[in-house]
């Protein structure tokens, strides 16, 4: 994983197309070919093996007609990248587990949860790369720092905030959770349900497995399912299809513990995209599916072995 850090220049403020003190203006799309260099050189590195092993920062500066881009870079393996690690603090709500922060909230889904939704739906659901497009790190920061103090400000704060700050903070608490939203025990049973072939057999196990996920669990990954939906009926405007929204939430919501990913770490990288595209197409599979009652599911009295 690579983690830049730009720091432009005050040089590198200015429009593409600005006018140089010589009167003379920069060739067209210079910024997107800057980008594209820096992109490159951080590729690069990545390949180089010396590179990965350092813990260091990296500094460097890329230039191109009058614009100059300072960045640092440095590595972290995947798995500390993806780690999880449980909240050692008594009040907030990321890093601690969903069924603590809906019982003390008094709620089935999670405040932010539902803030998060329905500030994205009242002036970003037509945003074009909504979800993909990274916010500001700072901005994330500063929204996690507030819903974790609940602050009374929450709201007013939201209504300011670049609407992909709060898509990202979205993703960093589902992200942070203790475990994945739809559980360490069952990932084993999804990956295995959504390889079967049968499509009978396929409907009924991937069903059972949500009626197997913990209430809160599963009200409000079926909260979640309903709003990417929506979403993505404005893939016109928006870009973001079913498979873009679940390439990007898959992982997040379901992904294997890290004992499971000890136990592999000799194929790590392998398992690792095998088992990425498998989270992607479990939540594609539920999004493509058709509207899934959380009260129907409770009322359904078929059970179905989760030993595919």
């Amino acid at each position: 994983d690579v983690l830049p850090q730009p720091d432009c220049s005050p040089k590198a403020g200015r429009e593409p197309l600005e006018l140089e003190e010589s009167g003379s203006k920069r060739p067209p799309n210079t910024g997107a070919r800057l980008w594209g260099r820096v992109r490159n050189k951080l590729l690069r590195n990545k390949l180089d093996p010396q590179t990965v092993e350092t813990k260091n920062w990296h500094t460097d500066v890329i230039e191109m007609n009058g614009i100059k881009v300072e960045f640092s870079m440095k590595f972290t393996s995947r798995d500390m990248s993806l780690k999880r690690t449980p909240s050692k603090k008594q009040t907030g709500v990321f890093g601690v587990k969903i069924s603590v922060v809906t019982k003390r909230e008094r709620s089935k889904v999670p405040y932010i949860v539902r803030q998060c939704v329905e500030e994205v739906e009242k002036r970003g659901i037509e945003e074009v790369g909504i979800y993909r497009i990274s916010g500001v790190a700072t901005d994330i920061q500063a929204l996690k720092a507030v819903f974790d103090a609940n602050n009374k400000d929450i709201l007013l704060m939201l209504s300011d905030m670049d609407i992909n700050a709060i898509a990202g903070t979205l993703k960093l608490y589902f992200r942070e959770l203790p475990e994945p939203l739809l559980t360490d025990r069952l990932y084993p049973a999804f990956m295995e349900g959504i390889a079967l072939s049968d499509p009978a057999a396929k409907e009924n196990c991937m069903m059972h497995l949500l009626r197997s996920l913990p209430d809160p669990n599963l009200i409000t990954f079926l909260f979640l399912l309903e709003h990417l939906k929506r979403v993505a009926e404005k893939e016109p405007i928006n870009k973001m299809s079913l498979h873009n929204l679940a390439t990007v939430f898959g992982p997040t919501l379901l992904r294997p513990s890290e004992v499971e990913s000890k136990a592999h770490l000799t194929s790590a990288a392998d398992i690792w995209s095998h088992d990425v595209m498998a989270q992607v197409q479990v939540l594609l599979y539920y999004l493509q599916h058709p509207p899934i009652s959380f009260a129907e599911l409770k009322r359904n009295t078929l059970y179905f072995s989760t030993d595919v």
